[in-house]
């Protein structure tokens, strides 16, 4: 099945028969009306083994919300990451209970699948999220009425994420990579754009300009949260580029087989190179987070921090503004305490 919106934003469905032209299906996707049609056109098509469960899916049943969910514009105005884990969700709910109808499902059985991922609470919430769209959308079309996952929560364990680097950390690194490595050139990516992996592996030198001062800036548009950005890119961040990045290749970085790096393979990578040096417990996000901190205690804003790093909201942001805050008048109290102390010292005249 196809799906496409329109010049109106107007999602609409299609399937491809092999050898044929597209069908288009009415209504809304997972209803009678719309069922009907897709049965009706894979009835009519040749039967390849791949399509011998589609042709069985049932109107009302989770298969069939699966299948409009996906085609939905709800789906499609997510951000690709989070489409491709919402897919990967749905298709093993679908080889689990894809046949049973979806107003069967009850807030016990939502319960039961969050409990079975107790020792995962991030894959428990995000299943939890996705089960969520995909009664939304039931709902939507009117398969059922009451959302069964209303009210639950994952209770996450208190941690600080991925541990943000030291100066004495970052020092090491460099110290061991010098200029012309790919290490030291993806360090240098990280520290400056503090941006996450998935979009630090796609930089190059197609993202390089110039604003309106003549500065050499990076742009870039975030793939979690779609933002555009212009970053100034330091003098160490260009000599690093200009002494390893590849002329010949779209982006800075590539794997040992000449392609660019996949996110997950780029971070399994990085945290190699830290570990050969005896840098443990890191990772490339936790430069993101060391970048933020350095902005912060250079004196720079919430916002000011926010606009380099692309944070939805200013609260993890503020994390790093507060520290710093608290690091600096700490600092100056004691400063003052001792300019307290001389001034106001007695000196005992010499016998």
């Amino acid at each position: 099945m196809k799906a496409y919106v329109d010049r109106h934003d107007k999602v609409r469905h299609y399937v491809r028969r092999p050898g044929h032209k597209l069908v288009p299906l009415p209504g809304l996707p997972g209803s009678p009306e719309f069922m009907r049609a897709y049965e009706t056109a894979l009835e009519a098509a040749p039967k390849p083994t791949t399509e011998i469960g589609a042709a069985r899916t049932r109107a009302g049943s989770i298969s069939a919300m699966i299948v409009g969910y996906l085609g939905s514009a709800d789906f499609h105005n997510l951000a690709p990451a989070s489409q491709q884990q919402y897919r990967r969700i749905v298709e093993g709910l679908r080889h689990e209970y894809g046949n049973l109808p979806i107003s069967t499902l009850q807030r016990k059985h939502v319960v039961q699948m969050i409990d079975a991922n107790a020792k995962a609470p991030g894959a428990a919430r995000i299943l939890l999220r996705t089960l969520r769209s995909l009664v939304a959308y039931a709902i939507k079309v009117g398969v059922r009425e009451d959302d069964p996952c209303a009210g639950l929560r994952v209770k996450m364990p208190k941690s600080d994420g991925y541990r943000t680097w030291t100066e004495d950390e970052i020092a090491a690194f460099e110290a061991a990579y010098p200029l012309g490595t790919k290490q030291r050139l993806a360090l240098a990516l990280l520290l400056a754009t503090a941006a996450r992996r998935a979009d630090v592996v796609k930089l190059g030198r197609q993202n390089l300009g110039r604003n309106q001062d003549g500065d050499i800036i990076i742009r870039m548009t975030q793939q979690k949260t779609g933002k555009k950005l212009e970053l100034p890119i330091d003098t160490q961040s260009l000599e690093a580029i200009n002494a390893a990045a590849p002329a010949d290749h779209l982006v800075f970085l590539i794997n040992e087989t000449g392609k660019p790096f996949t996110p997950e393979r780029f971070t399994k990578w990085f945290v190699k190179q830290c570990e050969r040096i005896g840098l443990t417990g890191l990772s490339p996000h936790g430069l993101r987070k060391a970048s933020c901190r350095r902005d912060a205690e250079a004196g720079c804003s919430a916002n000011e921090i926010a606009a380099k790093s692309g944070h939805a909201t200013l609260r993890e942001v503020e994390r790093y503004t507060k520290a710093a805050d608290q690091a600096r008048m700490a600092r100056n109290a004691a400063k003052r305490r001792e300019a307290h102390r001389k001034a106001t010292s007695i000196v005992s005249p010499c016998g």
